[in-house]
């Protein structure tokens, strides 16, 4: 004969929730172009990305050297907004900063 406690058992399973799959992710890229200057670059990835300095000229000079530099992984939306400020600082001062969001490499 079950139990109280049986009961219980058996309900608790029946409504535990089914597990959610963390979201994708997103990292948010910048390109290297020759007009925009590296102090603007820099500024963008402190007021953006929120980078110390260290990490902001880190970033800057990646970009610079290599064509392209991680400015940080972030869920879609955020990424999207992110890449969204990027493209609107740039274009109040006239850079052609091009920023872009790709699907973090699964490895």
């Amino acid at each position: 004969m079950p139990t109280v406690i049986q009961h219980q058992r058996e309900r608790a399973r029946e409504v535990l929730p089914a597990r959610l799959a963390p979201p994708p992710m997103y990292q948010v890229v910048l390109l290297n172009d020759d007009y925009t200057p590296m102090d603007f670059v820099v500024r963008v990835l402190r007021q953006v990305f929120h980078k110390t300095d260290a990490e902001a000229e880190r970033i800057m000079l990646q970009v610079h050297h290599e064509g392209r530099g991680v400015c940080g992984i972030y869920t879609r939306d955020i990424a999207a907004t992110r890449v969204e400020s990027v493209l609107l600082m740039a274009q109040a001062d006239q850079h052609p900063l091009q920023c872009l969001m790709e699907p973090v490499p699964l490895f």
